[in-house]
């Protein structure tokens, strides 16, 4: 005797999830009626042994980590377009299972197909594969199925994350030129420093030359960096271990993320960015149904950063006790002093000069008026999620147009640095040459 899964509610509005034997749908229909409960779905659900069976049949690739990002972005919008045509979820995703790759993608849609059959909504099945699926994609597939407008959640998806992802290509896109010209030249200048310059100091010494004060510098650089190579690429590697240690403790994450919203130079590109990507999934949460309180929770955990994760969750307990969004946002979102966080000013800004800088900063916000203002206003006029995808927009351009900014101002700066690096070896090289050529030709 087949067994059959439903969904019901009961007479007082309360959803029921359960199972029940009987020969055929229309007579499992009939018992449930019997039972006080109105049917809203119901399927065969499939026996645990063919599932089992199913899932041993299948090869499965080996896989390590999660899936990245721009193969689930190209996943969501392929599922959109299939649903947008009508074919049904379980067909949709052995379609789109069939054409990726072997890995971790390919494996967590085996496993969705393989709790759909078996009598699972697609959310449900998404939720058992978190290395694929975070909160935000299962919360948003659910309201979608809750809300019978799946297509509509799975667009509305897609767009959030190919904008994340167009950001992101954005900035990643600005920091290859500084990084590969600073890579190249510390390479060249280090290359310089261990086998030209010493071939120099032979010289030198051979002729017993008097050196004026550059060249002495020069000699002492070009000493240190043969006799302690290793710290060359010892140091970078040596701080950022230090850091990700700092970051396994709370007081060090809060510090660390607090000092890189205010960091000289890169901080307001950091602060425009997470308000852009938290604005964006708060609105895209919020227009999909998904309740406030979840919807603030999912942003929260999603911000990537301790302040923001501290702003969000002052929001959702301010909201529990019948507050708006705007007020505790404007309220908590003033960055104190942390022990940490000055430590890093300290570190990494010019010592005393960087805790000057960071009194000055501590109490500064990390959102603007506009972004409460604008909050408020979609508060009062019932189109919150509106004014978040404006706010975002605008964040958008802002971080675009201070990229390029820093891109176009990190050209010239370079060029004078590496100028004044090799000006300075060819100067402090070339004084006690031009000496000796003309003691010699005297």
């Amino acid at each position: 005797m087949p067994t059959f899964q439903f969904e019901a509610m009961d007479s007082t509005g309360q959803e029921i999830r359960d199972v029940i034997e009987a020969p055929n749908e229309e007579e499992a229909q009939a018992t449930i009626r019997q039972m006080g409960y109105f049917v809203t779905k119901i399927g065969v659900k499939k026996q645990k042994k063919a599932a089992d069976k199913a899932k041993s049949g299948k090869k499965r690739g080996f896989a390590i980590g999660g899936v990245n990002s721009k193969v689930l972005t190209t996943f969501t919008r392929q599922l959109s377009i299939l649903q947008d045509a009508g074919l049904p979820i379980l067909r949709s995703l052995r379609i789109l299972e069939s054409q990726c790759k072997p890995g971790r993608m390919k494996n967590s849609l085996m496993d969705v197909c393989d709790e759909i059959e078996g009598g699972s909504t697609l959310s449900e099945g998404m939720a058992k594969a978190p290395k694929a699926f975070n909160r935000l994609y299962v919360n948003m597939i659910k309201a979608g199925e809750a809300g019978g407008a799946l297509e509509i959640i799975l667009q509305r998806l897609a767009d959030f994350q190919e904008r994340s992802q167009s950001l992101k290509r954005k900035i990643k896109g600005a920091m290859i030129y500084p990084i590969v010209v600073i890579s190249v030249a510390v390479g060249i200048l280090t290359f310089i420093m261990i086998r030209i310059v010493p071939s120099f100091v032979q010289i030198f010494e051979d002729f017993e030359t008097d050196l004026p004060p550059m060249t002495v510098v020069l000699i002492a650089i070009s000493n240190g960096a043969v006799r302690y190579w290793y710290l060359i690429p010892g140091i970078p590697i040596g701080i950022w271990l230090f850091i990700k240690l700092l970051r396994k403790f709370k007081a060090g994450r809060v510090g660390w993320d607090m000092f890189l919203l205010k960091m000289p130079i890169f901080g307001p590109l950091v602060e425009k960015n997470i308000l852009a990507r938290t604005t964006r999934t708060l609105g895209t949460l919020v227009s999909s149904g998904v309740p406030i309180l979840e919807a603030l929770n999912i942003t929260r955990e999603t911000s990537g950063n301790a302040m923001f994760e501290h702003l969000f969750g002052k929001i959702t307990e301010s909201i529990r006790e019948g507050e708006s969004i705007a007020k505790p946002m404007k309220e908590y979102s003033k960055m104190s002093f942390h022990p940490m966080c000055a430590f890093f000013w300290f570190f990494f800004v010019a010592g005393p000069v960087g805790l000057l800088l960071y009194m000055g900063r501590m109490n500064s916000r990390v959102v603007d008026d506009l972004t409460v203002n604008m909050v408020d206003v979609g508060e009062e006029t019932g189109e919150l999620d509106t004014m978040l995808y404006k706010v975002a927009d605008t964040y958008d351009e802002e971080v675009s147009v201070l990229t390029e900014s820093l891109v176009s101002l990190m050209e010239p700066l370079l060029i004078i640095v590496l100028g004044g690096a090799v000006g300075f070896i060819v100067i402090a090289l070339f004084m006690p040459l031009v000496s000796l050529i003309t003691s010699l030709s005297g």
